[in-house]
């Protein structure tokens, strides 16, 4: 049985493979991130990287079974000034690469993966050219990240999953102050502390004073958040302060508390990725902090992909088998 991984980003999608319990004899992917591609190779060895979309000569393909994606979406970003609506564009024809393996390789399966925000007229046109309509899914129902994704597949009888009811305080690293820059917002400057930020609106950090939901203007990566709740979207080029992660408020011990945003492992936890995805076997960083944040915004939610792979399960296993 053979997968076909498009667009693959640090390999979620077996990861994913791997935790539904779908056996594979050969993994391709398509990726050009060479931090990504970095973090696939330590966790899956075995991955033949095919490189660029645009480059793969499908015939030199073996028979493939399962075909995998989700198309970047940053033509199509609500946060892009005159961001592509219609079904033209660099969005659409890096869209279009996925379908044309679809045509050429007839996968026995297929699922296609994109932002929910994008606009209606481009989820038509997916529609029209997948033929089949898509499932939207919050992953906030199986992790505690506030997720809406869309979904198209011809894997059959997909229905919502069960809310697991998990909350950014339940993911949480313990014991963790953080008071260094990368993550905490604890510093002095010019004699001014955070209580300056959060009471007095004297730093354009914070707009508001804390109080449970989220808070604060000029974009949620200058926003605080409740850990009470499910944390904001993970992203990939999040920008402010609390950039990809968002900023939380977190309780400490002693009464007091920290505004930090969130660790690595943390947003591994939200994507429901293993916690050491991003160290080696010694635990040391593989890639840098800024770009694991980068590959895990551009991911995929383990447990929703698990969620849709279940009910080929038997099916791809008996093509394993044969």
């Amino acid at each position: 049985m053979n997968v076909l991984s498009l667009f693959d980003g640090c390999s979620c999608g077996q990861e994913s493979l791997n935790r539904t319990g779908i056996k594979y004899d050969n993994y391709f992917a398509s990726e050009i991130d060479k931090y990504a591609i970095k973090i696939t190779q330590h966790n899956f060895p075995n991955t033949i990287q095919l490189g660029n979309i645009y480059d793969i000569n499908y015939s030199k393909l073996p028979k493939i079974d399962l075909i995998l994606g989700g198309s970047p979406w940053t033509y199509w970003s609500i946060a892009k000034k005159n961001r592509e609506t219609t079904s033209s564009g660099i969005g659409f024809d890096l869209f279009m690469q996925y379908v044309k393996a679809i045509e050429i390789l007839k996968p026995k399966y297929f699922l296609y993966e994109n932002n929910h925000s994008i606009h209606k007229d481009i989820k038509t046109a997916i529609t029209e050219k997948l033929g089949i309509d898509f499932i939207m899914i919050n992953s906030a129902l199986l992790s505690a990240q506030n997720r809406k994704r869309c979904y198209w597949t011809n894997i059959p009888n997909i229905q919502q999953p069960i809310d697991k009811k998990i909350y950014l305080k339940d993911i949480l690293e313990s014991g963790l102050t953080y008071q260094n820059k990368a993550h905490a917002l604890t510093a002095r400057y010019n004699g001014a502390v955070l209580g300056n930020g959060l009471e007095k609106h004297q730093r354009s950090m914070i707009a508001e004073p804390i109080r449970l939901g989220e808070i604060g203007s000029k974009g949620q990566g200058n926003r605080v958040y409740s850990v009470q709740g499910k944390s904001i979207c993970l992203s990939a080029n999040g920008g402010g302060v609390g950039a990809k992660t968002g900023l939380y408020k977190i309780d400490l011990p002693d009464g007091d508390y920290i505004i930090r945003k969130l660790t690595v492992k943390e947003c591994c936890r939200l994507q429901t990725l293993p916690d050491n995805y991003f160290l080696d076997t010694d635990g040391n960083k593989i890639i840098s902090d800024s770009q694991a944040y980068k590959c895990i915004g551009n991911g995929w939610n383990i447990d929703t992909i698990v969620h849709l792979l279940q009910n080929a399960k038997e099916e791809l296993n008996n093509a394993w088998q044969i």
